[in-house]
């Protein structure tokens, strides 16, 4: 989904992505952590989807099975989720969730404004509309 808006909008949508582990999922932590380390490596998103895959049957085999079909140096990994500042971007990421009321995942912002309907349509017409106000003479 995401994808087609990249693709419909090409150089003018930029995706942020924020942690929020949820705490009834057991390895969410460790997964947001485990991601954030490989960003480290220039591997963030294709771990994130594949992580996303497992969903609710994410088990530490199939991080560690996600992690080596990602190509990611282990040995870097270890080291990357041992530096604070990894913990700290995942912790900031959540103290944010929690200001601005994230209660599930996903959630999608268009500009700081929440999205109800995730649907590539609604996406694309926010997207344009906040597109067409930057283009609006003020």
């Amino acid at each position: 989904m995401l994808e087609q808006v990249l693709e419909s909008f090409p150089d003018k949508v930029k995706i942020v992505f924020k942690h929020y582990p949820l705490s009834s999922h057991k390895l969410a932590v460790k997964a947001s952590l485990t991601a954030q380390a490989a960003h480290l490596q220039g591997k963030f998103w294709g771990l994130h989807d594949e992580l996303f895959k497992y969903n609710d049957q994410l088990t530490d085999e199939k991080i560690q099975e996600a992690v080596r079909s990602r190509g990611i140096n282990p040995e870097q990994l270890d080291r990357d989720l041992r530096n604070p500042r990894v913990t700290a971007h995942v912790q900031e990421d959540v103290n944010e969730a929690v200001r601005i009321g994230v209660r599930g995942v996903p959630t999608v912002f268009i500009n700081g404004k929440r999205l109800r309907d995730r649907s590539y349509e609604s996406m694309a017409a926010a997207v344009a509309k906040e597109l067409g106000k930057q283009s609006t003479p003020k």
